[in-house]
């Protein structure tokens, strides 16, 4: 097979679309990380002021929380056996779940994809032919005094007896 042939075959598959479509979701991604980025910094002026409040804040509720914890531990430790016979049921449900949510977004990056792809190949054969049309005319003048000049006779043409 020619190697056009297996670049049409490949390109004509859902993981070839499905990975051109993960590649124009990260650069839309990649896009937006510099305004993110603004915000964030913006934000850490914010949050440096208000970090030692918030730190005795937290202080006073781990003590809290710290004289809590022996009774939390054996309220937990009674319900730990249940949580335990329920685990690998939501487990399977959890995997069931993200096996559905890896199918819909291979679908959706196979989408969005295709629509790059078909964008792109629009806008390079678009170029091509503004390419091609803007040749045609020089390539015309060019073959145009050749026709002229050659009034040769065709090979095997005789002309008729009477």
């Amino acid at each position: 097979m020619t190697l056009a042939t297996e670049v049409r075959k490949l390109t004509d598959t859902k993981p070839f679309y499905a990975v051109a479509g993960a590649g124009d979701y990260a650069v839309e991604k990649l896009r937006e990380l510099p305004e993110q980025l603004q915000k964030l910094q913006s934000r850490r002026a914010e949050l440096s002021k208000e970090l030692p409040e918030k730190a005795r804040a937290y202080a006073g509720k781990a003590e809290g929380i710290a004289k809590e914890l022996p009774e939390w531990a054996r309220e937990y430790a009674g319900k730990a056996e249940g949580i335990a016979k329920e685990l690998p049921e939501k487990a399977r449900e959890y995997a069931d779940q993200l096996g559905h949510r890896a199918v819909e977004v291979y679908e959706e990056f196979a989408v969005r994809g295709r629509k790059v792809v078909s964008k792109t190949s629009g806008e390079a054969a678009l170029e091509l032919e503004e390419m091609s049309e803007a040749a045609e005319p020089a390539a015309a003048a060019t073959t145009a005094p050749a026709k002229t000049a050659k009034t040769a006779k065709k090979p095997g043409a005789t002309k008729a007896k009477a």
